[in-house]
């Protein structure tokens, strides 16, 4: 049972850091401009979930409401990782450095998860009963998925 409860709980940080790389990388790569990896990421829901233009234009609202609070935070992860690769290029291994480097990171991406998981329960409250069946579907495809590349915790 513990083990089942911390595979699911890893399983849910990768998928939300997975979405977070993955916007992330849409502000600085790609999929920059506005609305950095969210178009994408709406395009890609739209099209699943058959999104409706009403559910799109909320989709949007949401985004645009949440967006303040995220990019700092993207900002912050960018930084973080470029800090600690340039800090275990530096030289000989600093424990203290690198600890002080893993804790602020871990705290943004523990903001980062608050913030996705607010902007998924608005996003679901948008979506038909069809809808989140579809996108629980998806969902548990992809935990599937992410399961079979992970390893299972010992209990």
């Amino acid at each position: 049972m513990k083990s089942t409860r911390i595979r699911i709980l890893i399983i849910g940080a990768a998928v939300l850091l997975a979405v977070a790389a993955a916007i992330a990388q849409g502000m600085h790569h790609g999929h920059g401009g506005p609305g950095g990896g969210f178009d994408h990421m709406l395009g890609f829901f739209t099209r699943t979930l058959d999104l409706t233009a009403d559910q799109q234009a909320q989709a949007k609202a949401i985004w645009e409401k949440e967006k303040p609070a995220m990019e700092p935070l993207m900002k912050q992860m960018h930084q973080n990782r470029a800090d600690m690769r340039a800090l275990q290029a530096s030289g000989p291994f600093d424990e203290v450095k690198t600890r002080a480097l893993a804790t602020q990171q871990a705290q943004t991406q523990i903001e980062m998860q608050v913030q996705h998981a607010r902007i998924k329960s608005e996003m679901m409250q948008i979506l038909t009963a069809d809808q989140k069946a579809k996108l629980a579907t998806i969902e548990a495809k992809h935990e599937g998925h992410m399961g079979k590349h992970m390893p299972t915790p010992e209990d």
